[in-house]
């Protein structure tokens, strides 16, 4: 350790004496020159000030000149604190920047900064700040309180059809509703003013199931002489071909996302796959030991749901027609509608013992079951929705599951807790069919039933008026109010690990409604 070389230190040329230059240059001259050179060294070592290089020449050194620190120390620390940045946070008392305390008035204040330090931080915490911080901190505000309940109310009571109306659906961009029931009539309505636009007759008998194709151009219609017809809402005219192919009545029908397809099913027991362009069928799934009563098709096209009265919900391939998966219910209740979540994660199945259930068919159980409702006769359908106040983001969003009864009421049910966030009373028989839908921002629930009405309703928030007086009568109804609020969708998040038992299971939804 003794024999290594000492670290060197690059100096500035400029101020290198002629003290510091090596042996050997100061042998070269005599005894004489060595002392004139000495004394001169000493002399400019007194005259002399080091200039700082050029920034642009400056190099990384262990430390500057000795001269800069020699300077007295106060005055080194208060420039230090004069070169630094501006803090972005306005210190109206530094203590480190007063000047002239006394050492005694330092420690009592040093004493304490640990106590005041922690008021600041709860101070941010609780929102509060000091009077003299003339930049307070902004409070965080917290997630916005969940709603209790929904607030629907009648709109439009659309009246025309002349016995029992079946099934009801918002068009794709909801501008439209199309109904159709005992009387063999599909009917189109104006949602925004609840005017009739068409009156569709063609069938022998009862319609019992309709569908929207994609673009909204097309109502299919399912009756029970065992055919289907497509309306052109754009031209009012017939397709020219019927859909014939099922032995028994056709009660239930979906649409693939991209219209080719259309799926139905019958009393027949069978599920057709028809090709739309073609009319006429592609596959034929024999799908149930019982009747045909519900059919769905996943938002990608992939797969299709299917139940029938013989209690079994069945999810098939759409490419190769195979069952991937059968669900059963311990008392294999029949079951009358199937939906797939926006997400196609879950499926709501309605049976005929009173309940609505939702199954995560992948792993084959029931996470949530909802009552209230009636259901022990007629074939009753519902749907997925959105709630929440219009203009607040919640995470996630608070979905809902809407269902007709046989009492005449509509119930919705939160997807979390499973609570009735409202009934809805209106219809004076039963409610075969209700959907959701959204118009200018405006959420919307449309119904149907035995009464022979479609009534519409929209959410009214309490900062909202609203005239309570009767609806309109006749072909069409008249506005109820023309203020409306916000909007409404198909579906809801829902469930990570739920306990086994569908009585009891607690858990919250996720995402039933996201892709």
């Amino acid at each position: 350790m003794d024999n290594a070389r000492p670290k060197t230190r690059r100096r500035d040329p400029r101020s290198q004496s002629p003290v510091e230059s090596s042996a050997d240059e100061l042998a070269a001259g005599s005894e004489h020159d060595e002392a004139e050179r000495r004394r001169a060294s000493w002399n400019a070592q007194k005259n002399f000030t080091p200039q700082r290089p050029n920034t642009k020449e400056r190099r990384y050194r262990e430390t500057e000149s000795p001269d800069e620190l020699a300077i007295n120390a106060d005055e080194y620390w208060r420039s230090s604190r004069n070169r630094r940045s501006p803090s972005p946070i306005h210190r109206p008392e530094d203590l480190s920047s007063r000047e002239g305390r006394s050492q005694d008035e330092s420690d009592s204040l040093g004493g304490d900064r640990t106590s005041n330090e922690g008021a600041g931080h709860a101070a941010i915490l609780d929102g509060s700040m000091s009077d003299r911080d003339s930049n307070p901190v902004p409070s965080v505000a917290g997630p916005p309180p969940k709603p209790e309940h929904l607030n629907y109310r009648e709109k439009f009571v659309l009246r025309g059809h002349l016995r029992g109306v079946s099934a009801v659906q918002f068009s794709p961009d909801c501008s439209m509703i199309a109904s159709a029931g005992a009387d063999a009539a599909v009917k189109v309505w104006d949602t925004a003013t609840g005017r009739l636009i068409y009156t569709f007759e063609g069938h022998l008998a009862g319609i019992s199931t309709i569908a929207w194709s994609p673009d909204g151009q097309w109502i299919a219609s399912g009756s029970d002489d065992k055919t289907i017809r497509f309306w052109n809402v754009t031209t009012g005219r017939a397709h020219t071909k019927n859909f014939i192919g099922h032995h028994n009545y056709v009660y239930q029908m979906a649409f693939a996302p991209k219209g080719n397809i259309l799926v139905s099913g019958s009393y027949d027991e069978a599920v057709f796959m028809w090709d739309v362009r073609r009319a006429r069928v592609m596959r034929s799934l024999p799908a149930h030991s019982d009747p045909v009563a519900g059919i769905d098709v996943v938002h990608d096209g992939t797969l299709i749901v299917s139940c029938g009265l013989d209690g079994l919900v069945r999810v098939w391939d759409t490419h190769s027609g195979q069952c991937l998966r059968t669900l059963v219910y311990e008392d294999s209740p029949p079951a009358t509608c199937v939906k797939f979540s926006p997400n196609g994660k879950y499926i709501l199945a309605w049976t005929l013992d009173g309940c609505v259930r939702m199954w995560n068919y992948v792993e084959g159980r029931v996470v949530k079951t909802f009552q209230g409702h009636v259901n022990v006769k007629y074939s009753l359908s519902g749907c997925f929705g959105f709630y929440g106040q219009p203009g607040v983001e919640y995470s996630p969003p608070l979905s809902f599951a809407v269902s007709g009864s046989e009492d005449g009421a509509i119930l919705c049910w939160d997807l979390v807790s499973k609570n009735i966030l409202q009934r809805i009373e209106g219809h004076t028989d039963a409610v075969l069919g209700v959907h959701s839908g959204k118009l200018n921002s405006q959420r919307l629930l449309v119904s149907c039933g035995l009464d022979k009405t479609v009534r519409v309703w929209e959410e009214v928030f309490e900062n909202q008026g609203q005239d309570d007086s009767p609806t309109g009568s006749g072909s069409f109804a008249e506005p109820m109010q023309n203020g409306i609020s916000d909007n409404d969708g198909d579906g809801d998040d829902a469930m990570a690990d739920a306990p086994p038992d569908p009585s009891t299971a607690t858990t919250p939804a996720e995402d039933v409604m996201t892709t």
